[in-house]
């Protein structure tokens, strides 16, 4: 066996299963258990209702030991169905299911006698399992995925700001962060993707020498090497500034402010993309806004390659990879402070002094002046090689040595 031997425990297909790709690329990957696993050829006769599920595969791992609880997934999905649950009850009876069946697959998992591995599971659906791991005498490592409490109480603040819009929001309850603490006091190491959530969790009151930063991985496409990203001398009324928002449209990626610039700069030639799944209502605002329904990873490149910008607002992240997508595509970024550190203002793009906006239209009518620099922004885009899977690995097997 390796000198290092990882379980990963994954619901979800968060960052396109990166961590135990780079695991089993080292043939240090023991297992992987996960919600669901599906066969392309098996996907593609999935119902509608069930067809973001189609997702859950990646080739890299087809020869690789998974252990996917699919059927029972399925039913239990019809079964939150049939008792209307939805919203945080729904999530927070996912991530109990994924725990018991996990622990239940565990439990049958047969490894050498001499064999003591890693394990590794991501935050919010990892409490019984690190229990089990730690009773088993396994070393635990616990992937934060984003800011944790202190982005809750963030977040909080500005629903607060629209009570009339948002009537029946509800912060998470007490239980949920005594189980996120639980998580983070069993787990050796808690690992984050940005200094922002080292922050965040330092404020939270977990120990520092617990917490390291490790980015997130991202490989890009192949045909992006081969774009090249032209901007014209001015931009106008027929050949406007093009600003791409890409993700889910919440209010926690900063989404009122950036409609408030679009109001501000409706006079102005400068066009809105949204794209993504409109979840949070929205006040009315005016300004050149199209609205687009969420796509698949494979669409969003049209999207890259037709922008001019690219624009995070976000109130808290734990790094949000769309910045990395769009770096791959040429494309210059906008961006708070409070995600991953990609954008190194006026080289690569521009950084918020706040989340307002006012500080949107600000960075704009920047762009809107200085089209040559947004091509100098284009040219500088951040070397996504440092991203890779192997520097993924190389990290987690540091941090552990």
């Amino acid at each position: 066996m390796p000198e290092q031997t990882w379980i990963c425990c994954q619901l979800g297909a968060r960052q396109h299963y990166a961590v135990p790709q780079a695991f089993h690329h080292a043939n240090q990957l023991a297992c992987l258990l996960t919600d669901a696993w599906f066969l392309p050829s098996v996907a593609r006769f999935l119902p509608a209702s069930l067809a973001s599920l189609g997702e859950r595969f990646h080739p890299d791992l087809g020869d690789a030991t998974i252990y996917a609880f699919t059927e029972s997934l399925i039913w239990f999905e019809v079964g939150q169905r049939s008792q209307n649950r939805s919203g945080w009850e729904r999530i927070y009876a996912r991530d109990r299911w994924f725990q018991r069946q996990t622990v239940q697959a565990l439990q049958r998992l047969s490894l050498p006698s001499h064999v003591r591995p890693i394990l590794f599971a991501f935050s919010y659906a990892a409490l019984d399992v690190l229990r089990f791991a730690k009773q088993q005498g396994w070393r635990t490592v616990l992937g934060q995925i984003d800011p944790g409490f202190v982005e809750e109480k963030i977040i909080q603040r500005e629903y607060e700001k629209y009570p009339t819009l948002y009537p029946n929001w509800r912060s998470k309850p007490a239980t949920y962060w005594e189980n996120w603490q639980a998580e983070c006091a069993l787990a050796d190491q808690i690992v984050v993707n940005s200094a922002w959530s080292a922050e965040a969790l330092h404020q939270a009151g977990i120990p520092e020498k617990k917490v390291a930063i490790i980015p997130l991985a991202y490989q890009p496409p192949v045909a992006a090497a081969e774009f090249v990203r032209t901007y014209p001398a001015a931009f106008s009324a027929d050949r406007p500034l093009r600003v791409l928002f890409l993700g889910q449209i919440i209010l926690r990626k900063g989404v009122i402010p950036l409609l408030e610039a679009a109001e501000a700069l409706s006079d102005q030639p400068v066009e809105f993309w949204l794209v993504g799944q409109r979840i949070d209502p929205v006040p009315n605002y005016r300004g050149r806004v199209r609205w687009l329904d969420a796509v698949s990873r494979s669409a969003t490149a049209q999207y890259y390659q037709f922008a001019d910008i690219f624009l995070l607002p976000t109130f808290s992240d734990g790094f949000a990879l769309t910045q990395l997508e769009a770096q791959a595509w040429q494309l210059p970024v906008i961006a708070s402070r409070f995600c991953g550190e990609v954008v190194k203002d006026q080289h690569n793009g521009l950084l918020l002094s706040e989340v307002t906006g006012e500080a949107i239209v600000q960075a704009l009518h920047y762009c809107l002046r200085h089209p040559q620099q947004l091509q100098q922004f284009a040219q500088n885009t951040l070397s996504i090689s440092q991203f890779s899977l192997t520097n993924l690995r190389q990290r987690f097997q540091s941090l552990m040595s």
